[in-house]
């Protein structure tokens, strides 16, 4: 393996979003180039790459087959199987087809497809084209959730000019479920984003209820890729069971380019980082691994399942010695839980039901505490419209395991002296658990409010079924509070409430 050679780091693009430092192991692929320019344009992509093969459906199958490619967004599908289920879907309807780049990171430990969009957004959309005129797609269609990206993107299809299929970028509520496969068909079909709780493939009924090509951006680019090298070109990086390369996002600000196969103690090495106490791999659905097996393990689908870990979306959490992982942890839980989509049970009522324990647990809530927490993640799982409920307990179980001394000592009340400082990042500036927030010399934006009309209120009792999180009800069966804080993400079922009161007692106050 040759030694390591970090490109550059890149320019910062203007605008309140993180960007990720970029670098390399080995000789870059979907990187290649970034060390001479911060973007490709057409030309320079054109220059550096050349221009994309044209390939039927059946050769893009091969390919893809051959290349043993498969999704970087994080359930790891084989591609192959993708296309020909799109090719399957197309046969039993009209024949049309769509294809869907999902560039969502609503994580924020996630900036590789982020990276991929700000600087070689052709690399993406020469893979999306490939396959959607191997498909006879008539659209595709990227869907983001940063503005920065969507420009970038605007960008690159204004300079391609008019091209058949179509090209199109959205812009997307940012949030964590935006990226499932059914909320990204329906936010980019004009719909509210959410996931559909039905177990319908976008391959049977996706865009516009098309038979679907979606997988995420790195995925697509990979193809570009491999289309251009052919399969044994791929094939001469990374492992002869699962060849090429892969980006990963570690720390939360970096994207680092490697072959599969690759040490992760040199991934972190090259970042300047250790395995601290522990790293998690995959993002917050994904699992803790210890520095012992961290210092040893390889990068690859066989070697991680060792440790009952995947690459996930392949976010690498290295996690300081510095830093509390009991306080890191409540951390996460709590922003996960303040991601749900808003419509079903286990993500409204479970999991802020389980941040709550596992805060309990950790601020001296005794052994009592901790079984809570285990009964909270039982509660939660297999019972969403999603997997988010599923991912969020497995994070929260993945971090018990890891740290069983350190959330037994919290619990009993020692703690362990050291502060949260943030090393798993989330959106939001949210204070650590064990810190009050700062004092602010401006006042608070204006926010909506869910009021009610005491002389109307019959104590029904329906509004705090519908919107649990804002309206709590006395122990008379009426609500606590005449006028309640509501954020804007829970707007739509605030509403759904002040139509559901049987009395009218309930209406929504304007920010303004």
């Amino acid at each position: 393996m040759t030694a390591p050679a970090p490109t550059r780091p890149l320019p910062v693009v203007p605008g309140p979003e993180p960007v990720p430092t970029l670098a390399s192991l080995g000789p870059p692929r979907l990187l290649a180039g970034l060390d001479e320019a911060p973007r490709l344009d057409r030309v320079a992509h054109l220059a550096r790459h050349g221009g994309p093969p044209r390939l039927t459906a059946q050769e893009l199958v091969a390919l893809a087959e051959d290349t043993d490619l498969r999704g970087r967004g994080g359930a790891g599908f084989p591609f192959a199987r993708k296309l020909t289920a799109v090719l399957d879907g197309m046969r039993r309807s009209d024949g049309r087809a769509a294809v869907v780049v999902n560039g969502s990171e609503g994580e924020p430990s996630c900036l590789k497809d982020t990276a991929l969009l700000l600087h070689v957004p052709h690399l993406v959309l020469d893979g999306a084209l490939l396959a959607a005129e191997a498909l006879g797609a008539q659209e595709v269609a990227v869907g983001v959730t940063r503005s920065d990206v969507a420009h970038s993107v605007q960008r690159a299809i204004d300079e391609r000019g008019p091209v058949r299929p179509a090209l199109r970028v959205t812009l997307l509520t940012e949030r964590f479920v935006t990226g499932e496969g059914s909320a990204m068909t329906s936010g980019l079909g004009g719909g509210p984003g959410l996931p559909s709780g039905r177990k319908v493939r976008s391959s049977e009924r996706g865009l516009n209820g098309v038979p679907t090509l979606l997988s995420n951006t790195e995925t697509f680019a990979q193809l570009a890729v491999a289309a251009r090298l052919g399969a044994l070109g791929y094939r001469t990086a990374g492992l002869p069971a699962e060849p090429g390369t892969l980006l990963l996002t570690v720390a939360g600000n970096r994207v680092v380019e490697a072959p599969y196969g690759v040490p992760l103690a040199r991934v972190l090495a090259l970042c300047g980082l250790d395995q601290g106490q522990g790293v998690l791999i995959g993002g917050y659905h994904g699992t803790f691994i210890s520095p012992a097996d961290a210092a040893t393990a390889t990068l690859s689908r066989a070697a991680l399942a060792t440790h009952d870990a995947v690459l996930g979306a392949g976010a690498v959490l290295p996690l300081p010695y510095d830093t509390c992982p009991a306080g890191e942890t409540v951390r996460v839980a709590r922003w996960m839980a303040a991601e749900s989509a808003g419509q079903c049970g286990p993500c409204v009522l479970g999991l802020p039901a389980l941040a709550d324990q596992l805060d309990r647990a950790v601020r001296g809530g005794g052994e009592t505490a901790l079984q809570a927490v285990q009964a909270r993640m039982r509660a939660v799982e297999k019972r969403g419209a999603c997997s988010h409920p599923d991912g969020t307990a497995r994070f929260v179980a993945s971090a018990l395991a890891a740290f069983p001394e350190e959330f037994e000592r919290h619990a009993r009340g020692f703690g362990c002296g050291r502060p949260v400082t943030g090393a798993l990042p989330v959106t939001g500036h949210q204070p650590p658990p064990d810190t009050a927030p700062a004092p602010s010399r401006s006042p608070s934006p204006p926010q909506e409010r869910l009021l009610v009309d005491w002389t109307l209120c019959r104590g029904h009792g329906l509004c705090a079924d519908v919107v649990p999180g804002i309206v709590k009800l006395g122990p008379d069966g009426y609500p606590q509070q005449a006028s309640m804080p509501m954020p804007a993400r829970m707007r739509r079922r605030a509403q759904l409430a002040v139509r559901r009161c049987p009395a009218l007692a309930l209406r929504v106050q304007d920010a303004n």
